[in-house]
């Protein structure tokens, strides 16, 4: 029991939504000696003062990765933001990919997404990519494949409910949304197990919802009348870039609704329950929660 308390366990990308979260499960747990990475280390000194060792780790300089994962056992990396330019997020996972067997680092656990082998999503080569670098780099490891976040729907429903339209290009198909919650709890789960194998596993909500189910829910919740209405990829590119979004953007947001209608963005699985010990939270309770936002009260 004492080896595995003082287990060294690192989170990367500490100072982002997804990575503070568990950094503050891990610490809440005590499940270790808990390692904080960031390109910003001044922007988590919060975590610092409740006890998390915080290092500098920047996936473009494989120096200061070489020291961040110095003496780690087992890491989380969680995939970075860089979608600027193609291939530049998929050079700097290989870079830590690279750098974490090099130091000895025993068993590393990987944010993925869905179904990255086949996934029209524009990012989809950036996962399927590391996921290869991981297989191949002769540590163990567990890949999480993280389905679509529920936290990204607030804004887009909030639209929905003020406009009475739904617009989306995924046809009849749909997402098994997941909460960064309940993301978060998988993360840290995987990082503090024992499991020395090699996985891959779905991290999902607990049912595919498709547009015209998130219409009804929303006018449920809102009590506005909402409709789902259908357009095709071009259309749709073609509104969220009137609408002020970047072309970048709205080409993942597209090709993620092409994913959906296509089918590659499910089947929802039994795997945070696996994982946490309880099932994981559905879009109408997450969004629920979620009322005021969505009305703008």
């Amino acid at each position: 029991m004492s080896d595995v308390l003082n287990r060294a366990l690192l989170v990367t990308g500490a100072s982002g939504q997804l990575g503070r979260r568990v950094v503050s499960l891990l610490l809440e747990r005590q499940a270790g000696r808990v390692i904080a990475a960031t390109r910003t280390p001044d922007k988590i000194a919060d975590l610092a003062e409740r006890g998390a060792e915080v290092r500098r780790a920047d996936f473009e300089d494989p120096a200061s990765l070489a020291a961040a994962f110095a003496g780690v056992e087992r890491m989380l990396m969680i995939s970075t933001d860089a979608i600027d330019k193609p291939g530049r997020r998929l050079k700097q996972h290989q870079n830590a990919v690279e750098v974490a067997a090099r130091t000895g680092v025993k068993h590393i656990v990987y944010t993925s997404m869905p179904n990255p082998e086949v996934s029209p999503v524009i990012f989809a080569p950036d996962h399927l990519g590391t996921e290869q670098a991981i297989a191949a780099s002769g540590m163990t490891y567990t890949i999480l494949r993280h389905n679509w976040y529920a936290d990204f729907l607030v804004a887009t429903l909030k639209q929905a409910a003020a406009t009475g339209e739904l617009f989306a290009a995924a046809r009849e198909g749909g997402a098994a949304y997941v909460t960064r919650g309940d993301c978060a709890q998988c993360d840290a789960a995987a990082l503090v197990s024992t499991d020395t194998g090699k996985r891959t596993l779905n991290v999902t909500g607990p049912t595919v919802v498709t547009f015209a189910e998130l219409a009804q829910i929303t006018t449920k919740l809102t009590g506005k009348p909402v409709r789902y209405v259908a357009v095709t990829p071009g259309e749709r590119k073609d509104q969220l870039v009137k609408a002020g979004l970047p072309p970048v953007v709205a080409e993942i947001m597209v090709s993620s609704q092409v994913a959906m209608a296509q089918g590659t963005m499910g089947p929802a699985s039994t795997d945070v329950q696996t994982l946490t010990g309880h099932p994981p939270i559905s879009v109408e309770h997450f969004l629920s929660g979620q009322r005021p936002a969505l009305t703008g009260a």
